[in-house]
C-alpha cells in the first residue's frame, strides 16, 4: 500500500470523523453525510448529503456550516462541495418526489394533506 493512498484513507477518516463529531443533528434527524470525493491535490472534498436532508429547509445552514468548519478544522481540506439529493433534482419532473421530510402533511406543490400538523411533541 502506498504511503499516498494510507494518507488519503487517514484524511477520508478524518473527514468522517469531523462530521460525527460536529454534525450528530444529519443522523439524529434522520438523514445522512457521505464522502462523495477527495482531492488531496487540489486540497477539495465532495459531501452528499442525503435521506431527510433532501428537501429540508435548513440544509443549506448546515452545508455551509459543513463548509465553514471543515476548512478551519482539517487543514489539508481548502474548498467543500457539499450537495443534498434535491440539489441533484433541480429542474427535473417531479422534484423531490412531492414529500418534504421535514413538514409531514404538506408535500412539495404547496398541498395540504389533510389536518395533519406534524408529529406530535414527545413530553
Amino acid at each position: 500500500m502506498s504511503t499516498e493512498t494510507e494518507d488519503g484513507d487517514d484524511l477520508r477518516e478524518r473527514i468522517t470523523n469531523f462530521l460525527r463529531r460536529n454534525f450528530p443533528q444529519i443522523q439524529m434527524h434522520g438523514g445522512s453525510a457521505a464522502i462523495t470525493d477527495i482531492d488531496r491535490e487540489e486540497g477539495s472534498a465532495t459531501i452528499q448529503l442525503g435521506g431527510a436532508c433532501s428537501g429540508c429547509g435548513i440544509s443549506p445552514m448546515t452545508i455551509q456550516a459543513i463548509k465553514t468548519r471543515m476548512t478551519k478544522e482539517i487543514p489539508e481540506i481548502d474548498s467543500v462541495t457539499a450537495r443534498t439529493g434535491a440539489d441533484q433534482q433541480e429542474g427535473m419532473a417531479g422534484g423531490d418526489g412531492g414529500m418534504n421530510p421535514s413538514f409531514p402533511g404538506g408535500d412539495s406543490r404547496g398541498g395540504d394533506v389533510g389536518n395533519d400538523e406534524g408529529p406530535e411533541a414527545p413530553f
